[in-house]
């Protein structure tokens, strides 16, 4: 029984002393492949550093994040641009709009991932989506540039059941879930029945997001399972059928065949 994290920053500085052990142990627990998102124009390099060292392991996306979106938006997008011209990726991610944590760059944040979400359909790859108290700008921003020809996944998702019925209605996209739904605080359990399994992925979003009991500590590739094990309680069904659907999906959906 084998299971895909669709989204993982393992090459962030959390794991710099000992990702090879980290990397080690998903192997050994059955984590078949692994999605590594980009963040912005810093993280590239390790990004490729680490898929160049396991190029049979991991799938590389590039993007450039919300929340480093700045006055220099223009030329990060070329340089991430140019890196896309030059490697072989998977995907455009990660990429969206984050109204969180700071709202000044609103109209640059849109603008980024407008463009992005170009990219992807010039280049036939699905999306990864960041949204965070944005859902109805991002929906807006799908809906400008091509609802029935984008495809992706909306990365941590934990919005609401009319959230997940307006990313029903968009064919080409699927929801990630993460540890979040181990956490006592979460409705994600009862939401997710809202949809079939067959629009679910799963992932970590390592280092972070960590599930119960591990909720606080860096989050690693091997607690997919538990959040596999959640998942499978909340729709009611067994956790062979939540890995093996999920990682079709995954694997389907990133266009891998090995």
């Amino acid at each position: 029984m084998k299971i895909v994290d669709t989204h993982c920053h393992l090459y962030l500085e959390e794991f710099s002393q000992d990702v090879d052990e980290v990397i080690a142990s998903a192997r050994q627990n059955n984590i078949s492949h692994i999605i590594l998102p980009n963040v912005d124009t810093t993280t590239v390099a390790d990004l490729f550093k680490l898929t160049e060292q396991y190029p049979d392991y991991f799938y590389p996306l590039l993007g450039l994040h919300p929340t480093s979106v700045g006055d220099s938006y223009k030329k990060d997008l070329q340089v991430i641009e140019n890196y896309i011209s030059q490697h072989t990726i998977y995907g455009i991610g990660e990429i969206g709009i984050d109204l969180y944590w700071d709202k000044t760059y609103k109209k640059e944040q849109i603008i980024v991932f407008e463009e992005q979400l170009r990219w992807s359909l010039d280049l036939n790859l699905p999306v990864s989506i960041h949204t965070r108290e944005a859902f109805p700008e991002v929906i807006e921003s799908l809906y400008k540039v091509g609802p029935e020809k984008l495809k992706g996944v909306f990365h941590s998702f934990t919005g609401t059941i009319e959230d997940l019925k307006e990313i029903n209605k968009l064919p080409g996209f699927f929801i990630g879930i993460n540890g979040v739904i181990t956490f006592k605080n979460s409705d994600l359990s009862s939401v997710i029945k809202e949809t079939r399994l067959k629009k679910i992925v799963l992932e970590t979003d390592a280092p972070y997001l960590a599930p119960v009991p591990f909720r606080g500590k860096r989050n690693e590739p091997v607690h997919l399972w538990n959040t596999a094990k959640k998942v499978a309680e909340s729709l009611e069904t067994d956790i062979k059928m939540i890995a093996e659907q999920t990682s079709k999906n995954a694997l389907e959906l990133f266009g891998i065949t090995k």
